[in-house]
């Protein structure tokens, strides 16, 4: 662009003087005149050119001079005002402002107006910004609408509204920079509905888009950066609003059938279908009740399994694993579902994979062990159970737990599982029958085992604990004087009651990391006591809890296989006493383990179906039964 001739400003000359063309015109001639400088300064002279129909004057010449830059001649500011011209600019240079002080004092008045009635977050992200941005997608998805139905076979026509549509969408994932003042007017202004309508848009890249906001907006972290409590909680609050809007206009199924739509051969459909899932979590996270009404209302259950089938892995293999754990943690009804859709002979086909190799990779690894967990969650049922024996279960762990691979571990907390309780009966008879007793003494007793390279002691903790819970279960389900439980005790007798000494062995190390819990579980109780305060039956639960995790629990498992050897076996039992006084202690202290675990059991807790001749006549016994009848033989023991 020609700014001269924009403004029709004549160029100014490139020399100190104005310079006659070669060859001028009469009339130019006429026009124009050079006069030479008597000063011999820098000054460039103009003569203003004579007008024909005004009368002759004298000639003013106008000069452009070098002066002082910090002199403002305000004597053509309107009124003389000194601040019509005293603007500054970055370089401190002077510009005009064109502003009185009179008129600039209005203005700002009108800006504070303004202000007090915008609402700005932390960010910078006013509410007029906020219903600005709404108000565009509205437009650009009403407008995209409107024109596909004009034109439903001619693309062109809607191209350029489907364009702005995602521009629009786009947009929106700021407002997830500031929920306490965008979600509100989200929920309000209908956008929600218009939103999650979006989910049945015939282009996939809008669907897509409409995903990534959603899951950007429901972020578990949405808010977590703020540091004042009260705010964090308005954040909260907000993003449970915007669930319960998202619930209300049925997204879960929406989500769900896109799932089958989308093409995860394409990156943007793979990375869609991440979103959805993660969706999923972020709603769960919020209200893991909802699980329920995830797999009730959609075939969520069913695309998960399909799922984690695929032959090739990768990280959506992987993510749909981690839902399905999280869909049996804690719902029975879902965890019975997934008994009726073959999910433990699906899970189990999966793992079998990892019976001869180990995962290739974390990634691989952490999709294994999320497949454990949902079957072991998946087992409290006692359904499932029965689906486990009837689809070779057993026998598939035992074979991981004799190929010493990573899946080993899992393997054994998967049989810990599937053996507990009244249910797990069958399963305890079809564990012995296949010859796992000798497998699983060879892991108790640490024989053949691959050092790991690590060498970490709590995973080889959990190892011996999960251990301990099978063995425990065979004592409970085993029935008295069968042929299996002569087995199952024939076990600590042989090679001179190594396998009760390897118990021994195992109390002990319990009870000393016990100890330290209760030094400074004794200590928190001195010192609350002397600051003058109380001990709730809350802190005690606490308090016991604590107690569990710092050996508690190993030393109740030990002691509650030691009282049934003890009593089933005359020769264990004084093997038993005499080591158990070589450390000064007696059968009372298994006596007083067995009573605190007495104390902390409900009284309706599930009855593990054991009978033995010792026992009171009456059939199966709760497990409250059972350890009182402990308590009371050892009692005549000692």
């Amino acid at each position: 662009m020609d700014i001269d001739k924009l403004f029709k400003v004549p160029r100014l000359p490139t020399g100190s003087k104005r310079k006659m063309p070669d060859n001028p015109t009469p009339e130019m001639l006429k026009k124009m005149r050079i006069d030479t400088p008597s000063n011999g300064d820098s000054a460039m002279d103009v003569d203003i050119p004579e007008s024909s129909s005004a009368p002759r004057r004298q000639s003013r010449r106008a000069t452009v001079e070098d002066g002082d830059d910090n002199m403002i001649d305000n004597s053509f500011a309107p009124g003389g005002d000194a601040d019509y011209f005293a603007e500054e600019d970055e370089e401190g240079r002077f510009y005009g402002g064109g502003l009185t002080s009179e008129q600039k004092q209005i203005l700002s008045i009108f800006e504070s107006a303004e202000g007090e009635g915008t609402t700005e977050d932390p960010e910078g992200i006013s509410i007029t910004s906020i219903r600005r941005t709404l108000l565009k997608f509205e437009r650009a998805a009403n407008k995209n609408q409107d024109q596909r139905s004009k034109y439903p076979d001619d693309p062109s026509k809607f191209i350029d509204s489907e364009a702005d549509l995602d521009s629009a969408l786009k947009s929106l994932l700021s407002l997830a920079q500031s929920p306490v003042l965008a979600y509100p007017e989200l929920v309000r202004s209908g956008s929600v509905t218009l939103l999650i309508g979006l989910l049945s848009h015939e282009n996939a890249d809008i669907v897509i888009d409409v995903v990534d906001v959603i899951h950007e907006l429901t972020d578990e972290d949405v808010g977590n950066e703020l540091e004042d409590e009260e705010e964090l909680q308005e954040a909260q609050a907000a993003l449970k609003a915007l669930i319960e809007a998202l619930l209300e206009n049925s997204i879960l199924e929406l989500l769900v059938d896109n799932l089958s739509r989308l093409n995860e051969i394409e990156e943007a459909d793979k990375q869609g279908v991440f979103h959805v899932l993660g969706i999923f979590e972020n709603i769960l996270g919020f209200n893991p009740d909802l699980s329920l009404l995830l797999v009730s209302k959609t075939k969520m259950m069913e695309w998960l399994l399909n799922r984690v089938q695929s032959k090739t892995h990768d990280e959506n293999r992987g993510y749909s694993a981690e839902m399905l754990s999280i869909l049996l943690q804690n719902n029975a009804v879902n965890r019975q579902d997934f008994g009726k859709k073959d999910g433990v002979e699906i899970i189990l086909n999966v793992l079998s994979q990892f019976r001869r190799r180990d995962p290739v990779d974390a990634d691989e690894t952490e999709f294994m062990e999320n497949l454990f967990d949902a079957l072991c969650s998946a087992l409290a049922e006692p359904e499932v159970k029965s689906f486990f024996l009837a689809s070779e279960g057993v026998d598939l762990m035992l074979l991981m737990m004799r190929e010493k691979l990573q899946s080993k571990l899992r393997a054994i907390k998967t049989l810990d599982y599937a053996m507990s309780g009244a249910a797990g009966t069958a399963i305890c008879a079809n564990f012995i029958e296949a010859l796992g007793l000798k497998t699983l003494f060879a892991a108790f007793m640490g024989k053949g085992s691959k050092k790991s390279k690590s060498n970490a002691p709590a995973a080889a903790s959990e190892d011996t604990s999960h251990i301990l819970g099978i063995i425990s279960s065979l004592f409970s389900n085993t029935p008295s004087d069968s042929p299996d439980r002569i087995r199952l005790l024939a076990k600590f007798v042989e090679n001179n009651y190594e396998k009760a000494d390897k118990l021994l062995e195992v109390r002990e190390n319990a009870l000393n990391r016990l100890k330290v819990v209760d030094a400074e579980i004794a200590a928190e109780k001195k010192e609350t006591l002397a600051d003058g305060g109380e001990i709730e039956s809350e802190d005690e639960d606490l308090f016991y809890l604590r107690r569990l995790e710092g050996g508690l629990f190993t030393l109740q498992t030990v002691d509650y296989i030691l009282a049934w050897v003890v009593m089933e076996d005359d020769g264990i039992r004084g093997h038993i006493t005499q080591m158990l006084e070589r450390k000064n202690q007696s059968l009372k202290d298994v006596i007083s383990t067995l009573e605190i675990h007495r104390d902390n059991l409900d009284a309706d807790t599930q009855s593990n179906g054991a009978t033995t001749d010792h026992a009171p006549e009456g059939g199966a016994l709760s497990q409250k039964e059972i350890l009182q009848h402990l308590i009371d033989f050892l009692h005549e023991c000692s």
